[in-house]
C-alpha cells in the first residue's frame, strides 16, 4: 500500500507527536508514504471564506502533487481531508472551475486531472488495510482500555463530500478500537464538536464545551478520549486545565490520536508514539492497565 501523504500543518508544528505515531504505525504496517513534495496549507476552512478560488486552487494543487505520483492522497487531519474533498468534488463536477484553476496550476507545471482520490487515515486503516488484517499485527491487546470515541465534525459533516459512513451513527472508530482490544464505551458527545475553530471569537463557550466532552467521558467510565482529528485533539488536551475553571467536579481526561492507540496496540513504545508530548497524563493509565510494559 502507498500513498502520497499530505501532513498537514498541524503534524507539522503543534502536533509532532501525532506525525511520530502515523511514520512508526506505517512502517510495521507496511504502508509506504511518501510525503507530497511542496505541499502547502489546505487553508483551514477558513481561506475559501476570503477567497473562494484561491482555496480551490491551493487544494486542486496539493492533490495533483499526489497526482504526479500516481497515488492516492492520505492525511491524518479531520479538517485536510474536507477541504481536499471539497475542492475535489467541485473541481471533478465542474468543467469550467476545473479549467480555471488548471490555467493557475499550469505556471507551476502542474495540472488537475481528479485520478488521485483523497482519504484519511482512519479510512485507509479500515478500508484499505482492512480489520482482519490490522488484528493480526496487534502485539499487545489493549485489554482492560475503555475509550471515548470523539469524531470531530469535518470527518463526517456534510456527509456528500465525506461520505464514508452514516454521520448520525458512526461505528469506525469503535470497530477499530474493537479490533486492538479496547472497549468502546456509549459515549453521548462523541459527535460535538470540539470549538477549535471559534476558540479566539468565542473563548468562553469553548472552552465549557471541551469541559462537557471530558466530563461526560468520564462519566461514561472512559480511560481516554480518542479522536482522528489533531485538532480536536489539542483542543481537548491543550485547553482542558483552562477549562477545568468552569467544573466543580475534576475532568481531567487524556485524549490520544488515533495513531498513537493504534501504536500501542502494535507494540509501539509510548515514548515513540509521543505520548509525553501531552498536557493531560495518560502514563497513570499505562501503569494502571500494565500497557507500557
Amino acid at each position: 500500500m502507498r500513498y502520497g501523504f499530505f501532513p498537514g500543518c498541524t503534524l507539522e508544528a503543534a502536533a509532532g507527536e501525532a506525525m511520530l505515531a502515523t511514520k512508526k504505525v506505517a512502517e510495521i504496517l507496511g504502508i509506504e508514504l511518501l510525503e507530497l513534495e511542496g505541499w502547502t496549507c489546505c487553508g483551514a476552512s477558513h481561506i475559501q471564506d476570503i477567497d473562494h478560488s484561491l482555496a480551490l486552487a491551493i487544494n486542486a494543487r496539493n492533490i495533483s502533487l499526489a497526482e504526479k505520483l500516481g497515488l492516492p492522497l492520505l492525511t491524518v487531519c479531520n479538517t485536510c481531508t474536507l477541504m481536499l474533498r471539497k475542492a475535489k468534488q467541485q473541481l471533478d463536477q465542474d468543467p469550467k472551475e476545473k479549467e480555471k484553476v488548471n490555467k493557475v496550476l499550469k505556471e507551476a507545471g502542474l495540472t488537475y486531472t481528479g485520478s488521485s482520490q483523497v482519504t484519511h487515515l482512519l479510512w485507509a486503516l479500515l478500508k484499505d488495510y482492512g480489520l482482519d488484517k490490522l488484528k493480526k499485527k496487534v502485539k499487545k491487546p489493549l485489554k482492560g482500555l475503555k475509550v471515548a470515541n470523539f469524531y470531530g465534525c469535518h470527518i463526517l459533516r456534510p456527509p456528500d463530500i465525506m461520505g464514508f459512513e452514516n454521520p448520525l451513527n458512526p461505528q469506525s472508530l469503535e470497530l477499530l478500537a474493537q479490533a486492538l482490544g479496547a472497549e468502546a464505551v456509549d459515549f453521548g458527545r462523541k459527535l460535538d464538536c470540539c470549538g477549535f475553530h471559534a476558540v479566539f471569537p468565542a473563548e468562553k463557550e469553548v472552552l465549557k464545551l471541551t469541559g462537557l466532552t471530558c466530563q461526560s467521558a468520564r462519566e461514561a467510565g472512559a480511560h481516554c478520549l480518542v479522536t482522528p482529528c489533531p485538532l480536536c485533539q489539542m483542543q481537548l488536551d491543550m485547553y482542558q486545565p483552562d477549562s477545568q475553571k468552569h467544573f466543580s467536579e475534576k475532568i481531567t481526561m487524556p485524549v490520544l490520536h488515533l495513531p498513537q492507540l493504534v501504536g500501542l496496540a502494535l507494540g509501539i513504545s509510548p515514548e515513540e508514539l509521543g505520548l509525553k508530548r501531552h498536557i493531560v497524563d495518560f502514563n497513570p493509565v499505562l501503569t494502571s492497565l500494565q500497557l507500557s510494559k
